[in-house]
């Protein structure tokens, strides 16, 4: 992939028979959607760029009616990607406090897998306001209150949005690109009619039930397994979080987001098997009194927390969508099912694509060419960049969802090597290919069992991972690659269900 951080800038020059409202329009102002239309500016400086936003003005880029709800965190490497491409540096207050990183714990705590390196817990109301003011000072317009419904199209080609404003008035603003970065439920995926290649529906069991806390409270027992102000904290456990993951990650040292997801399907197994009702918020509320480290605990009523304390919200864990274009059409973020498969993190691959996206789209406007064929470039780019592990990461989550308590503590104690957590620091699939041989002994036939499941999927995120970078160069080719790409998966989830508990 080139490097975009050399890359030239240059003075858009409209064609002269251009009529649209705007060059490029961004459905969505959360965080992939602003980076992309910085990205845009930076790059195709003089260009018309909109931000059309649901949210009012007063809480721009809002994810729901709870608020910005999500874990808050994101490694320092995304964030540097972010800054050298787009030019905008995020400071204090909006970065709340820093971290060294992630270490996710066993069910029995005994064992600790430290990933992702240094990172930032971001105060997602307060850094929504500074991106907006950062894009406006950028020449970016903005429109609050739009909920967008639809795309406008011309001769097979997304020549802009259709909606209704504040007001209930329809609302339409045409364009030579959009950007959707509405979210994982976005209307203008699920509707779009120029492209057969773009999925629109997520499938319910790659989709994590999530939510969390924003709260202070005084120190209780000091336990690093439970609190450390220095990492973010994973707890995996099948009965407290089934088929996802509880976290405690710090915002200071009284300060923190603690919150769980669930997989819905194993949520209900589980009930079924401990003759228990719970929910995801039930859950959450066991999980948090469970934590002896954390005394007292109270929702945050900061100013900067006011709209966005608490609450739950969805996010897929999967791979990207398969294709990320359409004529006139991008998919950004939650919108394109980014967030990392293994953890949910959603932060930073949206970054990174906004990143991308804005630079393919500038260098797009610049050739007058905004057909599928010009705007594929980012599917590649992705790929190359971030996308090429998340179908290895895939078929990893499903198998780790698969996997009793006691596997887990095991796997996690005898089964990870140096290089192995060396690669989930990395965020990559580690290797187990080894896993039985060299004279290792495994003890139990679950255990053995769950050897043959990691060295398989050692297995299938290789050959994924060389099919990703074979993605194709044009449009031409894509067809036969999804196909291919769909034989491997199948293959995966066919042999994953013989490890099913």
């Amino acid at each position: 992939m080139p490097d975009l951080r050399g890359a030239t800038s240059f003075k858009y020059r409209r064609p002269k028979s251009s009529v649209v409202d705007y060059d490029v329009i961004v459905a969505g102002g959360g965080l992939a959607g602003t980076v992309a239309a910085q990205a845009v500016a930076r790059y195709a400086g003089g260009a018309r760029i909109l931000v059309v936003d649901r949210s009012p003005p007063v809480m721009p880029g809002r994810k729901s009616v709870s608020g910005w709800i999500c874990g808050d965190a994101v490694s320092k490497e995304a964030v540097d990607y972010m800054t050298s491409r787009t030019g905008v540096a995020w400071e204090e207050p909006e970065i709340e406090h820093k971290v060294k990183g992630v270490m996710a714990f066993s069910p029995d705590r005994e064992t600790a897998i430290p990933f992702d390196g240094d990172g930032y817990m971001l105060n997602r109301q307060l850094l929504p306001e500074r991106q907006n003011e950062r894009s406006r000072r950028m020449g970016i317009e903005f429109h609050y209150s739009v909920n967008l419904t639809g795309l406008l199209y011309d001769d097979g080609q997304v020549v802009g949005v259709a909606g209704v404003d504040g007001s209930k008035n329809p609302y339409k603003k045409t364009a030579h690109v959009v950007i959707d970065a509405t979210g994982i439920t976005s209307m203008l995926r699920n509707q779009i009619a120029n492209t057969d290649k773009i999925e629109r529906k997520v499938d319910r069991r790659d989709v994590e039930s999530t939510g969390r806390h924003i709260m202070y409270f005084e120190k209780g027992a000091e336990d690093t397994t439970q609190f450390d102000p220095d990492y973010c904290i994973i707890h995996l456990d099948q009965d407290a979080s089934p088929g996802g993951y509880g976290w405690v990650f710090p915002k200071g040292d009284d300060k923190v987001n603690i919150g769980l997801g669930v997989e819905k399907t194993l949520l209900q197994a589980r009930n079924a098997r401990l003759n228990k009702r719970d929910t995801v918020t039930t859950l959450i509320e066991e999980y948090v009194q469970a934590n002896e480290a954390i005394k007292n605990p109270r929702l945050s009523t900061d100013l900067e927390d006011a709209n966005n304390a608490t609450g739950n919200f969805q996010v897929s864990v999967r791979r990207q969508n398969d294709c990320l274009v359409a004529g006139g059409f991008l998919l950004v973020g939650d919108s394109a099912w980014m967030p990392k498969p293994l953890d949910a993190g959603g932060i930073g691959p949206a970054l990174v694509a906004g990143a991308i996206a804005g630079r393919c789209v500038a260098e797009a406007l610049e050739s007058g060419d905004t057909s599928e064929a010009g705007l594929w470039q980012y599917n590649k780019e992705f790929i190359n960049e971030y996308g090429y592990k998340t179908a290895g990461l895939e078929v990893f989550r499903r198998l780790i969802q698969t996997l009793t308590n006691d596997q887990l503590n095991y796997g996690m104690k005898h089964f990870l090597g140096n290089l192995d957590v060396e690669a989930i620091s990395k965020g990559e699939h580690p290797d187990f290919s080894a896993l039985g041989r060299l004279g290792m002994i495994i003890r139990g036939a679950l255990n053995k069992k769950l050897a043959d499941g990691l060295r398989f999927t050692t297995r299938q995120n290789k050959k994924l991972t060389e099919h990703y970078y074979a993605f194709p160069e044009t449009p031409d080719g894509f067809a036969e690659w999804r196909k291919k790409l769909h034989v491997l998966l199948d293959e995966s989830n066919t042999r994953l269900k013989r490890y099913q508990r």
